[in-house]
């Protein structure tokens, strides 16, 4: 019985067109070794629409060079899944991250729209420790949120 499970599940999964891309562009964002061909693979996971790339995105936020990580945040934004959220809100609320990052953190959790993201754009907005420039920005972005 298992024999057959296994088989009719590995046939469905050889049946998706393009099932190893997503593998193939997470590989090269990862463990590429130029940055140029790294982003490349970022955008393209970001435009894959493809719920497998939300995880290696999610680790690249972390990168050491700050253009993946702001390639990683900007493609989480594209993919609008909730599960980066908490991730996002981290880089957010990160002090030590660039600014732009920070800023481009708040716009990814804007487009993702989930109650999660948005209650993590307003504890940031209400926190007076906070930068007032960033601060200003994420209530310009819960003002157009909300308003639609």
């Amino acid at each position: 019985m298992d024999l057959i499970a296994g088989k009719i599940q590995g046939e469905w999964y050889d049946s998706l067109p393009g099932k190893g891309i997503v593998y193939d562009l997470a590989y090269a964002a990862l463990s590429g070794s130029d940055t140029e061909g790294r982003l490349r693979a970022v955008t393209d996971l970001g435009k894959s629409d493809d719920p497998r790339a939300v995880r290696p995105l999610m680790d690249l936020v972390a990168d050491r060079d700050p253009a993946i990580r702001s390639g990683a945040i900007a493609a989480l934004g594209q993919l609008k899944s909730g599960r980066p959220v908490d991730v996002l809100i981290e880089r957010l609320r990160n002090r030590n991250e660039q600014g732009d990052i920070r800023q481009q953190a708040a716009g990814a959790l804007a487009a993702i729209r989930s109650t999660g993201a948005i209650r993590g754009l307003r504890e940031f907005a209400a926190d007076p420790d906070e930068d007032p420039a960033l601060r200003s920005h994420v209530t310009y972005l819960l003002d157009h949120l909300l308003a639609w």
